[in-house]
């Protein structure tokens, strides 16, 4: 398999204390280091450190929102990562969801996929060196130039769920990131994206044999993400719609418990990756049998493995 990454910061563990981890990550046959941006740390400080305690793996955030910096501010952040990690760096950029932009930070959350696309084009522009003086449909730059412009500008891969966004991607981007889909449904995006782009996908892995405990947890997990509007959307175009729609009505309703209770066991079984160890291993390289370039694992707690155990557990090199 050519590559493998791993979710930083891992849960439980305090981003600086992650130097050992990250250091070992190489040798276990990990490939890539993918941050995350959402109510925790922010996307580009674990991946500064990273650079600096993982000289060989390649970096990037999976996803940093386009709303929440200025676009110089996002180019800055860019070229610095790049900078730090010649060669190695990826940015990753997408809309986010109206829950972290709208009702978090207090930006509207208007014109989406017009916003990434915008964002893009700058980006291409001003990571190239160039100096940008333009009007964009959602936004406008007057004379922005890098002090800093990386001698090699990072790839940009755009954050798609459905049709136009990886239409998107695979037009003007140099790949796509997703996630909460099944290895099936690999196929489903890749019917869009085409075959040649880098896919990448953020899995959650939860290496328990106790089949009811990780359903617990990602019935949580599930029902936490499944009932944010983008979500919801990417998982009717994959055909889950009726089979989320009792938890939708739940939800709504204000009725968490049972919003939880009537997440079908299928539905779980196919969204998080779960059983032993090699179970877990076997079933990611479904998804890379699928069509999947790139799975980035995101570790949840359970069967009793420390975070520092369950890297060492999942690793390719493991078994």
């Amino acid at each position: 398999m050519s590559r493998w990454g791993l979710t930083i910061p891992l849960t439980g563990v305090p981003l600086g204390e992650h130097r050992e981890i990250l250091a070992e990550l190489s040798g276990l046959g990990y490939t890539d280091a993918w941050s995350a941006e959402t109510n925790g740390t922010d996307a580009f400080t674990p991946l500064a450190l990273a650079s600096q305690w993982a000289p060989e793996l390649r970096l990037g955030p999976a996803i940093v929102p386009v709303y929440t910096r200025g676009p110089a501010l996002l180019a800055q952040h860019a070229a610095t990562l790049a900078g730090l990690a010649p060669g190695r760096f990826v940015l990753g950029i997408g809309t986010s969801s109206d829950t972290i932009v709208q009702r978090w930070n207090g930006i509207p959350f208007d014109e989406p996929y017009k916003r990434v696309r915008d964002t893009l084009r700058f980006l291409r522009k001003a990571l190239a060196g160039e100096k940008v003086k333009q009007e964009y449909d959602t936004f406008e730059v007057k004379g922005f130039k890098l002090d800093n412009a990386p001698a090699e500008p990072p790839p940009i891969v755009l954050a798609a769920l459905r049709p136009g966004m990886l239409r998107l991607a695979a037009r003007e981007a140099d790949g796509a990131i997703t996630n909460w889909l099944a290895p099936k449904d690999v196929r489903t995006v890749r019917g869009e994206l085409g075959d040649g782009p880098e896919l990448i996908a953020r899995l959650f892995v939860c290496p328990t044999g106790d089949a009811e405990e990780a359903r617990a947890i990602g019935r949580w997990m599930i029902a936490a993400y499944m009932t944010v509007p983008v979500y919801r959307a990417f998982h009717e175009w994959l055909g889950r719609g009726e089979a989320l729609r009792p938890m939708n009505e739940a939800w709504a309703a204000g009725d968490r418990k049972k919003a939880l209770e009537v997440i079908p066991d299928e539905v779980v079984d196919d969204l998080i990756v779960h059983g032993s160890p090699e179970e877990c291993r076997a079933r990611v390289r479904e998804y890379v049998d699928n069509g999947l370039t790139t799975p980035v694992l995101a570790v949840v707690p359970g069967g009793g493995l420390s975070p520092a155990e369950a890297v060492r557990a999942l690793a390719p090199n493991a078994g």
